[in-house]
């Protein structure tokens, strides 16, 4: 057996440990990783799915392999709940870093999911707005920021996420000490991250004098003391359908909409693609995917209308 690591698996795990007791130990591990609640939520409801699988009396040492590849496969055929690409993936990543741990941690001598293959999967495009389309936004975010009674946060919300990319927990923790605005080379957001496995995250991303402008209006406007943005994700989100529906779009304006549009902005404008990467905050193996996919946008596009 190999030797046991106790900063990965505790050492009262053996291959004689029920399931559930590996799961509950296996969260304290994920917690302690700093995982979000979200990934440990999503990744405890698969193991314990496939515990309702399995007989009762299965201990973590006597799950093989052919044990894992058929509950996949009644995932798939047998369980009579529809199981998508997405889930069936997120499913065998789950397998794979549960029984990882185990074996990392000197639980097991052979990982079962080492040899269960992985399902790559690829979401579709998705959708983004057209120059003509941007224009109309904004021009009904404007109509509110020079209404009777102005309000420029429409206005400074939308421009920033265009310019920027970033996503809504990023815009959500938007400090006023995350803005250089006064810098002699140009003005800057600066997003940050407090725990400690998101750091890769940080970033430094250049911004326009146009939402510096819109930015003093907003602030001017309401107390900005604490967050940029202090109001609910779900207000926010509001916000932006409200200005969709202002401009007469027929698609849904979301924060993740204006992060690829952002993204597809700067790929036609022959930014280079590791300066794309950087300021969307991804790794190089998210990248993948990203620009496969901007790559496609782009020649969408591009493409003349049949």
């Amino acid at each position: 057996m190999p030797t046991a690591d106790p900063s990965i698996a505790p050492a009262h795990l053996t291959p004689q440990t029920p399931l559930i007791p590996a799961v509950n130990a296996w969260v304290y591990f994920l917690e302690d990783q700093g995982r979000s609640r979200h990934t440990i939520k999503a990744f405890v409801a698969d193991i314990q799915l496939l515990a309702s699988y399995l007989p009762p009396d299965r201990t973590v040492g006597a799950i093989t392999t052919l044990d894992l590849n058929h509950f996949l496969t009644w995932l798939q055929t047998g369980r009579g709940v529809p199981c998508s690409p997405k889930s069936l993936a997120r499913r065998i990543t789950s397998l794979k870093s549960f029984f990882r741990w185990l074996h990392k941690g000197g639980v097991l001598v052979v990982d079962p999911a080492e040899k269960v293959l992985q399902h790559s999967v690829i979401s579709p495009l998705p959708e983004v707005l057209t120059p003509a389309e941007i224009q109309s936004v904004l021009e009904a975010a404007n109509r509110l920021r020079q209404a009777k009674k102005p309000d420029a946060r429409p206005y400074t919300l939308l421009l920033l996420l265009l310019q920027t990319g970033i996503k809504k927990g990023e815009c959500l923790a938007i400090t006023p000490n995350h803005l250089d605005l006064d810098s002699p080379s140009g003005p800057f957001l600066f997003i940050r991250y407090t725990t400690p496995r998101s750091r890769y995250k940080e970033r430094k991303i250049e911004l326009l004098e146009s939402w510096v402008e819109a930015y003093r209006e907003y602030a001017s406007q309401y107390d900005v003391t604490d967050r940029i943005f202090p109001w609910s994700p779900r207000r926010l989100e509001y916000l932006l359908e409200d200005l969709g529906e202002a401009s007469g779009l027929q698609k849904h304006l979301s924060f993740d909409m204006c992060r690829w549009t952002s993204a597809l902005i700067d790929w036609q404008a022959g930014v280079e693609p590791e300066k794309i990467r950087q300021k969307l905050g991804i790794s190089k193996i998210q990248w993948r995917e990203i620009s496969l996919k901007l790559r496609q946008l782009a020649a969408r596009v591009e493409a003349p209308a049949g």
